[in-house]
């Protein structure tokens, strides 16, 4: 089934730029990221802050030399805060050091040998190693595409879809179930091997397809699993 171009009047005008829209779009798109980084930003940051408040509470109310001798436990606690840190030094560092450490032994083994063929011959710099990927694609922004393109056309085509017939044209709901289809697809094998800016396209371009048809006749797959 083919959609002609979009009606110009026939879809609502997309919200306005919130930043809440960018932050989610940006820690979804973490889920390009494989390995050690994903894990460190899904749990280690969490773990971090959580150390970090509890290192400052006790810091406040004892010398910083106690609590760093706590936490270490190179001195038994003797008051609340230094117990709680003494426990995280005892319980979680161990955990971290040897959670982090099988992770990369495990991945280097894994993958010793493992190469995907759209990375060969490849030079990958420091920068693009350490660039984090990219937000996943706006969808407000793909009903003001090239229409001239083949790109921009199906892109304009698609929102249209998406949002006007399995949507009803409720925006918020559109762009909710777009990034999550995107996420959950860089989430799947196919793409595990694929570099992190790699893997956003190729998840991007998946969904386009694989939310399009459906579409058509007014059905969101997010919708329906959920």
């Amino acid at each position: 089934m083919t959609v002609s171009v979009i009606p110009p009047n026939d879809l609502d005008p997309p919200p306005g730029t919130n930043p809440w829209r960018l932050t989610r779009r940006l820690w979804r798109s973490r889920k390009a990221l494989s390995g050690i980084t994903q894990w460190f930003i899904d749990l280690g940051v969490p773990v971090v802050a959580v150390l970090a408040l509890v290192w400052i509470l006790a810091a406040r109310a004892e010398t910083p030399l106690d609590v760093y001798k706590a936490v270490t436990l190179m001195d038994s606690p003797e008051r609340n805060w230094l117990w709680s840190l003494s426990l995280i030094g005892w319980l979680l560092v161990p955990a971290i050091i040897g959670g982090v450490a099988g992770e990369v032994i495990a991945n280097r083994i894994k993958n010793v040998k493992s190469l995907p063929t759209g990375k060969m011959y490849k030079r990958r710099t420091l920068g693009r190693r350490m660039r984090f990927p990219y937000p996943i694609d706006d969808l407000t922004r793909y009903p003001r595409a090239d229409p001239t393109t083949d790109v921009g056309k199906g892109k304009r085509e698609f929102a249209y879809i998406f949002v006007r017939v399995a949507h009803n044209n409720d925006w918020r709901l559109a762009l909710n179930h777009w990034e999550i289809a995107v996420r959950d697809a860089m989430c799947t094998e196919e793409y595990a091997q694929l570099d992190r800016h790699e893997c956003l396209r190729a998840a991007q371009s998946f969904s386009l397809i694989h939310l399009r048809e459906p579409a058509v006749l007014g059905l969101c797959l997010v919708c329906n699993a959920r």
